[in-house]
């Protein structure tokens, strides 16, 4: 799961039997999917760059080389513009967090300054699952404080259902 549900230090219960659903105090990181760890963008581009490169040896030496040349670059380079888009969005990250007091959302966007916050009473905030009509299959909002927000839009359906579960069961420890 591209989540993590710690609970927070401040508010942390001393007893080693606590409840792990305590209303204590509970933070939420979500981040998206990683399709290529960074380590392997390297060893991907040079298998990738080999393997454009094994038909240009039956012409090496021809004009046809010329003519094949700048396709299989631009193939080369869209790859590695592909590649370096997906690593760019997985630096995105929300975190949530919940206390008897207030829960509070911020969403940290990569190219962004600032993170987008949300904010509202825990007592009067409710999470929904839409399973048809939001942007993607089984949409995840909070409601609260005047405001819907999403979660995790970038999670895999079963996961956003799995997290609505969770959150919900932690929302109504904190009630």
């Amino acid at each position: 799961m591209p989540y993590v549900w710690t609970m927070t230090d401040a508010e942390a219960p001393g007893e080693p039997g606590a409840s792990r659903l305590s209303p204590e105090g509970w933070e939420l990181r979500l981040w998206p999917h990683r399709s290529l760890p960074a380590g392997g963008f390297v060893a991907f581009i040079a298998a990738t760059a080999w393997m454009l490169a094994l038909p240009l040896l039956a012409v090496l030496g021809s004009p046809v080389l010329w003519g094949l040349l700048p396709f299989l670059m631009l193939a080369l380079g869209g790859v590695w513009l592909g590649i370096a888009r997906s690593n760019r969005d997985a630096r995105l990250c929300e975190v949530l967090r919940l206390g008897p007091a207030q829960i509070a959302l911020a969403r940290h966007d990569p190219g962004r300054a600032e993170p987008r916050c949300w904010q509202a009473n825990p007592h009067w905030v409710r999470a929904t699952i839409h399973h048809a009509g939001g942007p993607v299959p089984d949409y995840l909002t909070l409601s609260g404080g005047g405001r819907e927000v999403e979660l995790g839009a970038f999670l895999a359906p079963e996961e956003r259902v799995r997290l609505h579960e969770e959150l919900v069961a932690r929302l109504a420890a904190l009630r």
